[in-house]
C-alpha cells in the first residue's frame, strides 16, 4: 500500500546506461531522454566539477583546455570511473525528477550479464547516490528481448543479440527467464578503435575516436560492396610521417576489412550460444531466427553477414536503440506483474 502511494508521488524511472548513450524512460511519459554517456568536468585540486552533460560534453571530446576533462565514465557496460557516473546520474535524474515531489524515484536500471558482482554493486549504488528510493536490475538481454516485443514467457526460446556501445550480449530466453547467456566485451566502441588502428597502419594517418564513429555510421558495414570499393567518404586527421594535418578518402571496402575482426567476434559470440544450447530450444531458434537489437544492430549487412554464417532468418528489432529501454521502462510500468524478469539483488 505504502509502496503505491509512494509510486503516485514519485517520478519512477528505468535508465539504460549505455558506454555510449543514455535513455531514460518515465513512468507514464516513455522515453524523455536521450543522450551520449560524456561528462565534461573542470578539474580543482583533486575535486572534479561538472561542467556539461550528455550531447553538450560529446561536443567537447578531444577538445578540452588543460583545466577541463570529457570523459565517458562507462567502460565495457560497466561503471569506469565511480565518482564522475554518479555525477552523469545524478544530472539525467535531474533533468527529469519532478522537484516537488519529496519523494525519491524507485529505479530500474540495466546491467551487462556479464557485470561482476563488484561491477553491479558499482551501479547500484552510483544510482543510490544519486538520490534512488530503491534500485532494481534488469539484465540489458531480457530487456531488450522485452523491448522487442518477443514471447519471452511462452516455453520456446527466443534469441537475442544485443549489440552495444562496450559490450554484445547474446542470450536465449525462455519463460520469462534466462536459460543462456554471453556477454562479449566487443561493441560499437571496439569497431571505432579498429576504424583508428586500420587507418594508422594502411594510411599512416591518425584520426580521433569521432571521426571514427562517423565513417562507422556513414559507411560503415559489415559485408564489402560487390562493386569493387563502394562509397567513399572525405576524412581529415593528421599524418603520422610528418605529423600534419591532411585528408583521405576512405572508401567502404577499407572500412569492410577495418571492422572484420569486431564482426567475427560478434559471430563467435553467436555461434558459440547455438552450440552452448539445449536441443529443444535449438529447434525453436531455427523456426524464429535470431533478432538483433542495440545500436550495433544498425551497422549495414550485419543481419546478411550473420544469417549467412549461422544458416538462420535474422531480423533486426523496430526500434533498435531504444529496446533495451523500452523493455526497462514496460517492466516500471507492469512492476507488479512483471517483477519476475529482473535480476535478484546485489
Amino acid at each position: 500500500m505504502l509502496g503505491s502511494l509512494l509510486g503516485l508521488l514519485s517520478t519512477d524511472m528505468a535508465i539504460d546506461l549505455g558506454t555510449a548513450n543514455t535513455l531514460v524512460y518515465v513512468k507514464n511519459q516513455g522515453v524523455v531522454i536521450d543522450e551520449p554517456s560524456v561528462v565534461a568536468y573542470r578539474k580543482e585540486g583533486n575535486r572534479k566539477i561538472p561542467y556539461a552533460v550528455g550531447a553538450e560534453a560529446k561536443a567537447m571530446l578531444g577538445k578540452t583546455p588543460i583545466a577541463m576533462e570529457a570523459i565517458r565514465p562507462m567502460k565495457d557496460g560497466v561503471i569506469a570511473d565511480f565518482e564522475v557516473a554518479e555525477e552523469m546520474i545524478k544530472a539525467f535524474i535531474r533533468k527529469v525528477h519532478n522537484r516537488r515531489a519529496f519523494v525519491s524515484p524507485l529505479i530500474i536500471i540495466c546491467v551487462p550479464t556479464g557485470a561482476t558482482p563488484v561491477e553491479r554493486r558499482a551501479i547500484h549504488q552510483s544510482a543510490l547516490q544519486a538520490g534512488a528510493r530503491h534500485v532494481e536490475m534488469i539484465e540489458e538481454p531480457m530487456a531488450a528481448a522485452i523491448g522487442a516485443g518477443l514471447p519471452i514467457d511462452e516455453p520456446s526460446g527466443s534469441m537475442v543479440v544485443d549489440i552495444g556501445g562496450g559490450t554484445t550480449e547474446v542470450a536465449v530466453l525462455s519463460l520469462g527467464g534466462i536459460v543462456y547467456s554471453r556477454s562479449v566485451r566487443v561493441g560499437g566502441d571496439k569497431m571505432d578503435e579498429a576504424i583508428v588502428n586500420f587507418l594508422r597502419r594502411h594510411e599512416n594517418m591518425l584520426i580521433g575516436e569521432m571521426s571514427a564513429e562517423r565513417i562507422k555510421k556513414e559507411i560503415g558495414t559489415a559485408k564489402a560492396p560487390d562493386d569493387s570499393m563502394g562509397m567513399s567518404i572525405e576524412i581529415k586527421g593528421r599524418d603520422l610521417m610528418n605529423g600534419v594535418p591532411k585528408e583521405a578518402e576512405i572508401t567502404e571496402a577499407m572500412v569492410a576489412e577495418a571492422l572484420s575482426e569486431p564482426v567475427q567476434a560478434i559471430i563467435d559470440a553467436v555461434k558459440t550460444a547455438l552450440e552452448a544450447m539445449p536441443p529443444e530450444l535449438a529447434a525453436d531458434i531455427v523456426d524464429k531466427g535470431i533478432v538483433l537489437t542495440g545500436g550495433g544492430a544498425l551497422l549495414r549487412n550485419l543481419d546478411v553477414v550473420i544469417r549467412e554464417r549461422t544458416q538462420l532468418p535474422v531480423t533486426i528489432a523496430d526500434d533498435p536503440l531504444k529496446c533495451v529501454v523500452l523493455g526497462s521502462g514496460k517492466v516500471l510500468e507492469n512492476y507488479s506483474s512483471m517483477k519476475g524478469v529482473l535480476s535478484p539483488d546485489v
